[in-house]
């Protein structure tokens, strides 16, 4: 069963928000009071007033009130945290405001938000893919691969609702072109639905299919891919002790493992610093076991998109099928599973890293898989070595996080 979103949404019969109490409990909302937006495209005055317009226009929409009631939470907590990561992202350039790359790293800070606060895995990911997204209805009618977006968005993002995300944004603003914008929303929402995927995602005849179709220009979607696979390779991804050595000893005990770890302790080497070495051994492991058409895991975090890209262009290569197992963990078991390692990496809660910017989806690979997940915090990593602790990254913290880590040290 989801546990409840933990942020406040509109009610009936008022359908009104305390925003009083939002600034009060939370820093990010205070972040973005008084964070400057251009004016030719922002009139109304700084990103919190924005946000609070976005907020009303949507609480005001018959269709939001419809909803179901776990949708129209996500959809709301989508509309609070869009523009999270402007205060971040805001500069000053050619004498005009932009916020560039404020959406994919809105959706990092959203993440980190919500695993603070313990929401649900599946209600913090749909959040964060509409934040990701929260600006693509604006102009991908106008894009020449809109199809191909309009296909990836489906994957991790109900576009019927980024699309009612998209015209609160719209109508939270004062700007000169605000009926051209929802008039690109509408088409937006069109498209989708011509294109079968505006209320789930975009299906195709096999997971392969969809594998290939986004790794490749121009494919047919529609078209079966034969599978030429010789082999499945597990790609483990989580935290240091979030679990993933207990998932492969469950449930992969028979086959082989290319663990970074164990290559470290073979090596003597430690976990932070350059990893180059370490890479290039788990690799050349990795290519033994692929001449050889062998299933096996590899075990690391893996927490970077760009990583993940890397080891799927590896094993694509010698035709493996790909199977991703992500694995989260609350910081107390973090903790309570690093901490009596000769050499150990505790992590508190989710990585900050822009690089880490997503759990696996599953236009990836061919057989997504996500544990379940607890509740967590935002990042703190400590090195034990030979009994001593050095704090090597230290963010905020709520108080009652500091409490859990001073009682877990």
């Amino acid at each position: 069963m989801m546990r409840p979103l933990p942020l406040p949404i509109p009610e009936p019969p008022a359908w009104r928000l305390d925003w009083g109490a939002l600034d009060e409990r939370f820093d990010w909302v205070r972040a973005m009071r008084g964070c400057p937006q251009d004016p030719a495209y922002h009139g109304e005055g700084d990103v919190l007033v924005h946000v609070r317009m976005v907020c009303e226009a949507l609480a005001g929409m018959e269709a939001w009130r419809e909803l179901p009631a776990t949708e129209r939470k996500i959809l709301f907590a989508a509309a609070l945290v869009h523009d999270v990561a402007k205060p971040s992202c805001t500069r000053h350039e050619d004498g005009r405001i932009t916020s560039r790359g404020h959406s994919p790293r809105g959706a990092i800070d959203g993440r980190r938000i919500l695993w603070d606060l313990g929401a649900d895995f599946a209600v913090r990911e749909q959040v964060c893919a509409l934040v990701r997204y929260h600006q693509t209805p604006f102009h991908l009618i106008e894009r020449a691969d809109a199809q191909r977006r309009a296909f990836l968005i489906s994957q991790t993002a109900r576009c019927d609702l980024l699309a009612m995300l998209a015209r609160a944004d719209a109508l939270g603003r004062q700007c000169s072109d605000q009926s051209s914008i929802l008039e690109h929303v509408a088409l937006f929402e069109e498209f989708c639905r011509e294109q079968e995927c505006l209320l789930t995602p975009r299906r195709f005849p096999s997971a392969r299919s969809r594998f290939l179709y986004f790794r490749s220009e121009d494919r047919d979607p529609d078209y079966l891919a034969y599978d030429d696979s010789r082999c499945e390779v597990t790609l483990l991804s989580g935290l240091p002790g979030s679990g993933k050595d207990t998932w492969i000893a469950r449930h992969l005990n028979s086959v082989p493992v290319v663990s970074l770890d164990a290559i470290r302790e073979t090596l003597g080497a430690a976990p932070t610093g350059e990893q180059g070495a370490i890479l290039q051994a788990a690799r050349e492991e990795a290519r033994t076991l692929l001449r050889q058409a062998s299933d096996f895991a590899w075990n690391a975090t893996n927490l970077s998109r760009d990583i993940r890209r890397q080891l799927v262009d590896l094993l694509t290569g010698y035709s493996a099928r790909i199977r991703i197992v992500y694995v989260e963990a609350e910081p107390a078991k973090l903790f309570q599973q690093n901490r009596n390692r000769d050499a150990a990496v505790i992590v508190f809660g989710i990585p900050e890293a822009k690089t880490s910017d997503r759990a696996p989806s599953a236009v990836s690979v061919l057989r997504p898989r996500l544990e379940r997940p607890k509740k967590g915090s935002t990042l703190t990593i400590y090195l034990r070595r030979s009994g001593e602790v050095t704090r090597l990254c230290f963010p905020r913290l709520t108080q009652a996080s500091l409490q859990r880590r001073n009682r877990t040290m």
